[in-house]
């Protein structure tokens, strides 16, 4: 099996396997469409690649038409690769929480269907454990107006998109979808996180 089809093991680190560089770490990643996710998470410090995907779903090796009809179960994931000495889990999360919303069941915007969901793929034991303590706590101190519906699930398979997908905003900034609707979004993210920007 190709490693950039899939990863076999979900303990093992997809950084470790592409790489060879046991310092870099991933996560992924569903927040709704993921030409806004890639977009937003590609300018943070520490991100080093950023790849557009499919994740949750019991369909193989899935074209982006198949996820769209809701049918394989997939939802559209971004997976980072990252330092974590330059962007911890955490951080990473905290971007996650803020740039998208985490309270709507299988919609963001006008996106509508299981493969917009909110989702978070854990790699191991200890991102299971960051991530629903952060959703505990993001619940019981009321951050959100409604209760957090994020997925938390281990990650059993990784799927990269078509090349199309990927680097997705760079490449056609000047899309209609892009300026109405990830433009904003990024500007937002760009006022609130920027001690966290790449140069």
């Amino acid at each position: 099996m190709a490693l950039t089809n899939s990863i076999a093991n979900p303990n093992s680190s997809l950084a470790e396997k592409i790489t060879g560089n046991e310092n870099l770490d991933t996560a992924t990643f569903g927040t709704g469409c993921f030409w806004c996710t890639e977009a937003i998470f590609q300018q943070l410090k520490g991100v080093k690649k950023v790849t557009s995907g499919y994740s949750g779903g019991h369909v193989d090796n899935p074209t982006y038409k198949e996820v769209c009809t809701g049918l394989t179960g997939h939802a559209e994931v971004i997976q980072i690769l990252y330092d974590p000495k330059v962007i911890t889990f955490d951080e990473l999360l905290q971007v996650f929480w803020q740039t998208h919303d985490p309270t709507t069941l299988n919609r963001q915007g006008n996106d509508v269907g299981t493969q917009y969901r909110s989702a978070i793929f854990y790699q191991n034991e200890e991102q299971r454990k960051i991530a629903e303590g952060y959703k505990k706590e993001l619940n019981e101190k009321k951050v959100f107006d409604n209760p957090i519906v994020t997925e938390i699930s281990p990650l059993k398979s990784f799927y990269p998109a078509e090349d199309y997908h990927q680097n997705y905003y760079n490449n056609n900034g000047d899309q209609p979808y892009c300026s109405y609707v990830i433009r904003p979004k990024l500007e937002k993210f760009e006022k609130v996180f920027k001690d966290k920007l790449k140069k």
